[in-house]
């Protein structure tokens, strides 16, 4: 897991450490010095550490105008044992949600287990998406299993192109007007 970096091709155009009004505001990033671990699996040291000790994260992109955000996620997501989407909530989504963010594209591709509890938080981050949307973009199909017996599917939107979009070539806006497209022709 220690080669596995986040997507770096938008670097260029956004930097969460750069960017005031994110959570990661001035942090600063080894290339070298491995300090955060999944288990005992030491992952790259430009992902971004939340509170939880399982699910790491990068905001790779927010574009407060058009109110969207895209983080790529790595690790377990375990909220039986580290309650990680509360971590998630209070000290990254929160944050952009009250910096007038509505639209959440989170990109699973590194997620390697899920274990959801109760749906409170989900439940409170889709009311505080107003009229924007949480798209979950290719998660592993036994993940979006595990988030579905509990409900999950009823804040967030996954599946179908969702499941294996080509997202890595798109730029951030192209991505963003792809998913709206995909969430908005389902809802009507």
């Amino acid at each position: 897991m220690h080669d596995l970096e986040p997507h770096f091709t938008w670097r260029g155009l956004y930097r969460a450490e750069d960017d005031e009004r994110s959570p990661f505001y001035g942090r600063e990033y080894s290339e070298f010095h491995f300090t955060h671990a999944v288990y005992n699996h030491y992952i790259h040291p430009q992902w971004d550490e939340f509170g939880s000790s399982t699910l790491y994260g990068k905001i790779l992109y927010a574009d407060y105008h058009n109110e969207f955000a895209i983080i790529e996620l790595i690790g377990e997501w375990n909220d039986i044992l580290h309650n990680d989407i509360m971590h998630l909530k209070r000290e990254v989504l929160d944050v952009l949600i009250e910096e007038g963010i509505r639209n959440f594209i989170i990109l699973g591709e590194n997620v390697m287990n899920a274990f959801p509890n109760e749906d409170d938080y989900y439940a409170e981050w889709y009311e505080d998406t107003e009229d924007g949307f949480i798209a979950f973009v290719n998660f592993r199909e036994h993940v979006i299993r595990e988030f579905r017996q509990y409900g999950i599917g009823n804040y967030v939107h996954w599946g179908g192109e969702l499941d294996e979009l080509a997202w890595r070539p798109l730029k951030p806006e192209a991505l963003f007007k792809k998913i709206s497209d995909i969430v908005h022709r389902r809802l009507g």
